[in-house]
């Protein structure tokens, strides 16, 4: 993954840029955006093209990428565009310009919580609740898409974080020729296996990650 390289990738933006580094010096990631309407995501570094995207995501907020490879020049990021555990690649300075992340969301499934990490130190555990059993909250890295705010009624809540994940497994009846992003939201059920793949938080919550959290915020779904 090269976390130095994003690190040090980090602490060049920062310099470049003159803004105040990070305390410590710490630096979880970086969140990547398009410099010009769209860009075309590669299969690699230089390479082959596999979808042209922007500028703005499915949900109809700006175009934001998270950042989980550096390779020089190029960036490996997770997009709404690709499935799960697919990545696409970007030239920085051509196609992105980017910028640090502090912050990391990491869930955990089997303790049915997530915890908000900034610089490495986590500062509040938020308890949730996953995907039931026929429709299991995917497992990976992703990061915040995009946040949108409602009000969407009770099944959502006022606000919305997509994240660059996918529900694979549709409960029943669902429309299968509908791409389903996992998102965290208000709902009911913390602490239970009862949504459709998404993360439920009360609404203090969700309205606490909506203010804090930036878009591109790597976001570690283990078991």
């Amino acid at each position: 993954m090269g976390n130095s390289l994003i690190a040090y990738l980090a602490a060049a933006v920062v310099a470049a840029s003159h803004a105040a580094a990070p305390p410590h010096g710490a630096t979880a990631a970086l969140a990547a955006r398009p410099l010009h309407g769209g860009v075309v995501l590669r299969a690699r570094p230089d390479g082959p093209r596999l979808v042209r995207v922007g500028p703005r995501g499915p949900l109809g907020g700006p175009l934001v990428f998270g950042v989980v490879g550096v390779r020089g020049r190029w960036l490996e990021v997770t997009a709404e565009a690709l499935p799960n555990g697919h990545h696409g690649w970007v030239e920085f300075g051509r196609d992105v310009s980017v910028q640090p992340v502090a912050w990391t969301l990491r869930a955990s499934l089997s303790r049915r919580q997530l915890d908000v990490v900034r610089d490495g130190r986590v500062v509040r555990t938020i308890p949730v609740g996953i995907g039931a059993p026929g429709s299991p909250t995917p497992t990976g890295r992703f990061a915040v898409a995009e946040k949108v705010s409602g009000p969407f009624g009770p099944a959502y809540g006022c606000c919305i974080l997509a994240l660059t994940a996918r529900q694979p497994h549709l409960p029943p009846g669902w429309n299968t020729r509908i791409t389903y992003y996992v998102a965290i939201h208000a709902g009911s059920g913390q602490g239970a296996a009862v949504s459709a793949g998404c993360l439920h938080a009360t609404e203090a919550e969700v309205r606490y990650l909506m203010r804090t959290v930036p878009l591109g915020t790597p976001v570690e779904i283990s078991s």
